[in-house]
């Protein structure tokens, strides 16, 4: 018997003082079986960190043709390819070709570092790619906020991120890799 899916849901109230974006959204969100709190957690992060009103999750793990997040405009073109952990380089490659800026919210420590180490070279050649390492300290504390039902305020400025709910907080530092997205 295959395991389902878990549904999560989340009230996050996004104030981006970088971005100037402040909005509050109602997310529905699946957690694979496979799927972690911290992943989770994580994919929820980058959603807020990009907010918009077209961006949406792609359909998950067992989809290789579509992002962990995706924003499209009216014609179906690809504004933003978002994919959140250690992404394939060819992944990568392919979402470039595909998208006018793709993002990589990277984590894991160790694994990210190494990650970071085995792609570099071939990921600077990529244009229109940005790739932030969020350390594995504050992506295991932000999975200790996770819930079924949850209801988070999320701030973002000068490239850190807050994430509180009514009894913890989280900040997320962000280290930016790569930038040569416009």
């Amino acid at each position: 018997m295959a395991l389902k899916a878990t549904i999560c849901k989340a009230e996050i109230h996004v104030a981006d003082m970088d971005r100037n974006y402040y909005q509050d959204h109602t997310l529905t969100l699946a957690r694979h079986p496979s799927e972690t709190e911290e992943r989770m957690m994580v994919r929820l992060l980058a959603f807020a960190l990009n907010a918009d009103e077209a961006m949406v999750f792609g359909a998950g793990l067992s989809t290789d043709d579509e992002p962990d997040l995706w924003r499209k405009d009216l014609t179906g073109n690809i504004l933003s390819w978002i994919d959140v952990g250690l992404p394939d380089e060819k992944r990568i490659r392919k979402a470039c070709g595909r998208a006018d800026k793709v993002i990589v919210y990277s984590y894991g420590g160790r694994a990210a570092q190494l990650w970071w180490q085995q792609n570099e070279d071939a990921l600077k050649r990529l244009n229109k790619l940005t790739v932030v390492d969020l350390p594995q300290r504050d992506t295991h504390a932000l999975a200790g906020i996770a819930g079924r039902n949850m209801d988070l305020q999320i701030t973002v400025q000068d490239g850190h991120a807050w994430v509180s709910n009514n009894s913890d907080a989280v900040q997320i530092e962000q280290d930016i890799k790569l930038a040569t997205a416009a």
